[in-house]
């Protein structure tokens, strides 16, 4: 017997559900990063991906062309919504541009954090083609909400500018990841060390009470594709929505960007991440 059409519809509607997070970044035309690489890497670790335009970035992956931000209040407007709407179990920041926009987002957030959910920041300043991405006078406000995360996952010269010191070696970076997580109190602090002259791509989590760990991957050589920064922080976030602790989550976040390293897409002159590792 065959069931009239609506019932064979119903019978391919999923029962799953999934944990809900959020991202408040930049739009990346190209896809490799911002909220395209976010929603990608949300999607395949299973959770579900809303978002919070910060800024209309135009380039490829080896240049920024023009960056336009979206009006503060507009940003706001698309937090609360979300907010509004679903249940959300962590959120992530990535380009958060200028002084206005980061005070937009720390205020409609607040709710949120009063009541627990995780806040996971990847203090974009630097693109990979060496274009700032941070007006400089938004650093004391970004320096404010990096006070109320979770996380931070600076790079190593995004940290060097939190932390007022170059970076040089991997003494520097532990010593970096300790201070600036003594410094800020609340957070913890990933401080990568990819852009680091080393056989092994090694990244240092502090935590609050003192402790650190090291995470390590062997280094591919001759390679550093857009977004890596932007996928190892989502993968993170996504880890913490689903209830990982935070060493955990970032176990996580180091297994999915070596592999989206390794399995990446080659393609014109660019290597690109594949964010179905």
């Amino acid at each position: 017997m065959i069931r009239p059409s609506r019932q064979r519809e119903t019978s391919w509607v999923p029962l799953d559900t999934a944990p809900v997070v959020l991202t408040i970044a930049g739009s990346d035309n190209s896809g490799g990063a911002g909220l395209q690489a976010d929603l990608k890497t949300f999607t395949t670790l299973g959770v579900y991906g809303t978002t919070a335009v910060t800024c209309i970035v135009a380039e490829h992956p080896g240049r920024v062309h023009n960056i336009t931000p979206i009006p503060p209040d507009r940003v706001a407007d698309q937090i609360r919504l979300v907010l509004e709407a679903f249940p959300v179990a962590a959120i992530k920041t990535g380009l958060l541009y200028s002084a206005e926009i980061i005070a937009a987002t720390a205020k409609a957030i607040a709710p949120a954090l009063k009541q627990g959910v995780p806040l996971v920041i990847d203090p974009v300043m630097v693109a990979s083609s060496g274009k700032a991405l941070l007006k400089k006078d938004a650093i004391k406000a970004l320096r404010k909400l990096i006070g109320q995360a979770t996380l931070v996952t600076p790079n190593r010269d995004e940290a060097a500018l939190l932390w007022g010191r170059p970076i040089k070696n991997l003494a520097d970076l532990n010593r970096a990841a300790v201070e600036l997580t003594k410094g800020f109190g609340q957070p913890h602090f990933l401080v990568k060390g990819g852009h680091l002259k080393t056989d092994r791509a090694i990244d240092i989590l502090a935590f609050p009470d003192g402790r650190v760990h090291e995470f390590g991957a062997k280094r591919i050589p001759n390679l550093d594709p857009h977004g890596t920064g932007c996928t190892y922080s989502a993968a993170i976030t996504a880890g913490l929505a689903k209830g990982l602790t935070v060493k955990e989550a970032v176990i996580l976040g180091k297994i999915f960007i070596t592999r989206a390293l390794y399995r990446r897409f080659e393609i014109g002159p660019y290597q690109l991440l594949n964010h179905l590792p």
